[in-house]
């Protein structure tokens, strides 16, 4: 089953226990629901691409551990081109949505940098983190899953490591040991793509100390294991998400909250538990390559930008010449931050387990270019798109279809050679990718 269909896809997810609430209620089919359909359609996508004769190449590899063709982000990053071709699935995938698709990257870093850290580990202090890991990871490629991944923490106090916290469970940790594996208990807050995964991979937040060894863990959890709750966050207009009609794509985001009350893990998916001593090279191999690839994230939703805000000038009977220099304004700041990813890619080296790293100071560089000029570009297209597209200033999708007043509604927004419902859906996506749900955390998120 190497490879899923969009449809297998929602099979799984429509299988496991619900365990996720937005809104003070259960979610039962986070394929249908309106709170989480959204962003299991985009991860869907991903499927969908797998298939497509185009985009195929891109989507899919060879496994170096069967030598079977997999899902692209169920792979090992064995060499600079993949870590290249992790960009350009981000980018495209931003084509493909709008927004980002966290259950497709994160997990994928994550057992990426675990699989250096373990072989590590295995060397230095004859543990067998290793080939527990190898043994999950060829059944997420045998079975195609979805993986989110989980590093951010509560926190509780920043001014206090975890072992200080009033309260311990601010930071994820093992509150037990047993033989057959740990009791973890704690948050990981902020954590995108979640309804739509099928396992969730666990990774400590930040670098740990001796007395900080119970936080020092690493472990992989379906996504509805017993006493894990997931809550849902808000987001920018995500209302508009309940009710039908063009003022939300049919993609989107989320991220939530995971509330572990002692869950159990059992011990061949325990990949650190204890060895304070390596949190800070997962953190530091975790940030290389995501801060490295990030960059290709904003670009691609910088792209589709650049589409909507042309759109929306058009809608309004202007010509895309008369906006030249601010797209090409744009096409740059997209273009600079893909580019100084793969420099960083290109300049990084092969850990001696096989998997790829992006060169460290240039991805932080490249995290500094993604806080900065994604905003810019923003402007750009609200600037572009006029009032309607930056403000969202117009009547809603029922209003625009009301039987008393609708006709009314499009009479006066239409403004050039195309539809007023072209007009509205193009503003309602400038809008949502500047200001609503489609706008990923590029100053505090993608690591």
């Amino acid at each position: 089953m190497a490879l899923r269909t969009r449809e297998e896809y929602f099979q799984s997810l429509r299988a496991l226990r619900p365990n996720i609430y937005k809104f003070g209620r259960l979610i039962r089919d986070v394929t249908a629901d309106p709170a989480t359909r959204r962003t299991v359609e985009s991860h869907a996508r991903a499927f969908d691409a797998a298939g497509d004769a185009e985009l195929e190449d891109l989507f899919t590899c060879v496994s170096s551990l069967t030598g079977e063709k997999i899902h692209r982000f169920n792979g090992l990053m064995t060499e600079m081109e993949d870590v290249v071709q992790n960009a350009r699935v981000k980018r495209a995938m931003y084509h493909l949505t709008g927004t980002c698709t966290g259950g497709l990257c994160v997990g994928w870093n994550a057992f990426n940098v675990l699989w250096a850290v373990t072989y590590d580990l295995d060397r230095e202090r004859g543990t067998d983190y290793h080939s527990r890991l190898k043994q999950w990871l060829r059944r997420a490629q045998a079975e195609g899953l979805v993986v989110a991944g989980a590093l951010t923490d509560a926190k509780g106090d920043r001014s206090l490591k975890p072992s200080r916290q009033p309260d311990p469970d601010t930071n994820l940790r093992v509150v037990r040991m047993q033989d057959d594996g740990i009791v973890i208990r704690g948050a990981k807050v902020m954590i995108c793509g979640v309804a739509a995964s099928h396992e969730i991979f666990v990774l400590p937040g930040s670098t740990c100390g001796e007395e900080d060894r119970d936080w020092a863990v690493a472990c992989v959890v379906p996504r509805d294991a017993e006493g894990l709750t997931i809550v849902e966050t808000r987001r920018p207009s995500d209302e508009r998400e309940l009710a039908p009609g063009f003022d939300v794509p049919e993609t989107g985001i989320t991220q939530a909250y995971l509330i572990f009350e002692d869950v159990f893990v059992p011990r061949e998916r325990v990949f650190l538990c204890g060895e304070y001593q390596y949190t800070g090279r997962i953190i530091e191999y975790f940030t290389a390559n995501y801060r490295a690839c990030i960059g290709a994230c904003v670009a691609g939703q910088g792209d589709v930008m650049i589409g909507a805000a042309v759109l929306m000038a058009r809608a309004g009977g202007l010509a895309a010449k008369t906006f030249a220099s601010k797209i090409t304004d744009m096409a740059i700041n997209n273009e600079t931050t893909f580019a100084a990813g793969i420099g960083a890619i290109a300049m990084g080296r092969r850990h001696p387990a096989g998997v790829w790293f992006a060169d460290s100071v240039l991805a932080h560089t490249n995290k500094v270019l993604v806080a900065t000029l994604p905003y810019e570009t923003k402007r750009l297209a609200q600037e572009i798109g006029g009032g309607a597209a930056e403000t969202g200033c117009f009547p809603s999708y029922q209003d625009f279809i009301d039987p008393q007043y609708g006709r009314l509604v499009q009479k006066y927004l239409k403004a050039g050679p195309a539809t007023a419902e072209t007009r509205a859906r193009a503003a309602r996506l400038v809008e949502w990718l500047t200001l609503g749900a489609g706008v990923p955390g590029c100053m505090h998120g993608g690591g």
